[in-house]
């Protein structure tokens, strides 16, 4: 059972994260990596935690679910009484006036459902990672929470009095909250948040209708795309890699990274997955954040791993000391040291993130031979960095190899090259890549196998092992039925596999052996029975991993195998593509079913 029992709302612009009992615990605004107004996840210290909630007196239990192919969330408490309560929280996103209305607004709906249930509003914002607090001033229908850099104004029909006493009161009519920047709402409080949800929900039905599910698993599907829409910042195209910092790993283990920002890894690992469902919105908005990135390299042409949302190239990494962390599990970090790394993976992972851009027609901007020729500049680092050693795509930050993962990314940023120049008719460059390709392919046959081990190895010339070598088949660098792609799986379960879970690797690194299993390496061995025919095998494990997942059908970064509790940041984005494709791998086809 999860302990990340959480649901996410969100607009592309920011989101919370809120518990089983209807309580906002996490909260960044004005957007993803901003300032953590709500913060109980990671600051359960008293008077000094953020968090937001609708309290039901004599509380007894709860059910949470979100309205049926939306990102609106619906809350139900009940009380000892046989009271009850329900809460409908989202975050308004629709279009209006010719653009995307997502404003930095959270809406919050309370209904009495059944007898007479006594609450109490509880709105306590912090600023300034918690060490300030709000001063707060009011009129008839709102209060006000001002910091320096950061005013909130929430507009309610509720009593007012109540809310700045926290009174409790019985519930005898609908009430709206609607929490947002210091404006004055154009009409009604109960019409404004009526017509919110109404046009939100209408967004994101229409979403999900335009989605192409396989027949199989289509819940778990939607959920996890609407939950990778929700982790993009659709101002700049970038793609956050979880809406957290400092989940830890595993307990006490010093496993706690801010992962608020944008890895171009991670990010192409999102847009194909979303691609796959014929959701293309976001890889086009990627092209926009992927064309400012490469503009920004250096003059050496390095790319880093990872960037701030708004193109930050800075992510200097920081303690928050007054918070306690997840669970008293700190430390909590905000900032990440990757920015200063070399992970030569990343070449090749934004190739492939902007690979499918010159094949499909459906864009609304095609791209053009300069978006070809921008894309060299970044081949040319892949072939000149793809034997050389780095920190890997496990970001070691002591440790420097010459990692087959960074090795077999730099393959596929030649070989789509190669790929692209010959959809466009540049025969001499398509001729050029492909050599380049085949150098690099050469290569890794030769000094990443093992003949002791019988497998292909995580380093050149090294005898360890590591789940990113499942990735071999994944980028179609080698036959997924070549001899040496199957005795390297059977080398990954003897070495890495724990029940139905795999791990990373299970070699000491900065902090240790890795205590709990990585879901992305979990989906990745997935993959590969998929590939090797192997499907009775895959479906058990993947029925497991969905058996992992929260009450709503999230995923975190880890997971303990003996328990099921999930660890680490959240929800994870990796985790979720993995339960796309593992869903489109394993379905039966259409006509088999229909």
């Amino acid at each position: 059972m999860s302990t990340l029992n959480l649901g996410v709302i969100g607009n592309c612009s920011f989101s919370a994260l809120i518990d089983e009992k209807a309580r906002i615990v996490w909260s960044c605004m004005p957007r993803f990596d901003g300032d953590p107004v709500f913060h109980e996840l990671v600051n359960s210290n008293g008077s000094q935690a953020g968090f937001f909630d609708v309290a039901l007196e004599n509380y007894t239990r709860s059910e949470q679910m979100y309205l049926r192919n939306t990102a609106v969330l619906r809350t139900v408490l009940h009380d000892n009484n046989g009271s009850s309560v329900e809460i409908i929280d989202f975050a308004p996103r629709f279009y209006n006036r010719g653009r995307m209305f997502r404003p930095n607004t959270l809406v919050r709906r309370i209904r009495p459902l059944h007898g007479n249930p006594r609450i109490r509003i509880r709105m306590r914002p912090r600023f300034e990672y918690g060490s300030v607090g709000p001063q707060i001033t009011h009129g008839s229908n709102h209060v006000r929470y001002v910091s320096s850099g950061l005013t909130l104004r929430l507009t309610t029909n509720a009593p007012v009095s109540y809310v700045l006493q926290e009174t409790p009161f019985v519930l005898q009519r609908p009430l709206d909250l609607v929490l947002g920047p210091d404006e004055t709402l154009q009409n009604g409080i109960e019409d404004t948040a009526r017509d919110f949800e109404e046009r939100t929900t209408e967004y994101w039905r229409v979403w999900v209708r335009r989605l192409a599910l396989p027949i199989e698993w289509q819940e778990a599907v939607i959920r996890a795309a609407i939950t990778l829409k929700l982790c993009a910042f659709e101002e700049t195209g970038a793609i956050i890699a979880a809406m957290t910092t400092s989940i830890p790993e595993a307990p006490d283990s010093q496993r706690n990274w801010d992962y608020r920002y944008c890895w171009l890894r991670d990010a192409f690992f999102v847009v194909r997955a979303l691609n796959a469902l014929a959701e293309v919105e976001t890889m086009e908005d990627f092209h926009r954040y992927m064309t400012n990135i490469v503009g920004m390299a250096r003059d050496d042409g390095h790319l880093q791993p990872v960037y701030g949302i708004g193109l930050e190239s800075e992510l200097t990494e920081r303690t928050i000391d007054n918070f306690v962390g997840y669970r008293g599990m700190g430390p909590v970090r905000v900032g990440n040291q990757a920015y200063e790394h070399y992970q030569h993976d990343v070449y090749g992972n934004v190739i492939l993130a902007e690979s499918q851009a010159f094949f499909d027609s459906r864009l609304l901007k095609s791209t053009s031979y300069d978006d070809f020729w921008r894309l060299e500049t970044v081949g040319e680092q892949a072939f000149r960095l793809y034997d050389q050693a780095d920190a890997g795509m496990w970001e070691l930050r002591t440790r420097a190899r010459v990692h087959t993962s960074s090795s077999l990314m730099c393959w596929a940023a030649c070989d789509r090259l190669s790929k692209i120049a010959h959809h466009i008719r540049q025969k001499d460059r398509a001729i050029f890549w492909r050599h380049r390709a085949d150098t690099i392919k050469d290569t890794i046959l030769k000094r990443s196998w093992n003949d002791k081990i019988g497998a292909f190895v995580e380093s050149f010339d090294g005898d360890g092992l590591d789940a990113s070598l499942l990735l071999m088949a994944e980028v179609g660098f080698i036959d997924p039925m070549d001899p040496r792609f199957q005795s390297t799986v059977k080398a990954i379960e003897r070495g890495l596999k724990k029940g139905h879970h795999l791990y990373r690797y299970q070699i000491a690194d900065d902090f240790g052996v890795p205590e709990n299993a990585f879901n992305i390496c979990t989906f990745w061995y997935i993959d590969a029975l998929v590939r090797t025919g192997r499907m009775q095998e895959a479906r058990e494990i993947f029925e497991t991993m969905l058996s992992c997942r929260n009450h709503l059908g999230l995923l975190s970064e880890d997971v303990n195998p003996q328990t099921g509790e999930l660890w680490g940041n959240f929800p994870q984005t990796y985790s979720l593509v993995g339960i796309i494709n593992a869903a489109r791998g394993l379905s039966a086809r259409w006509e088999e079913r229909v």
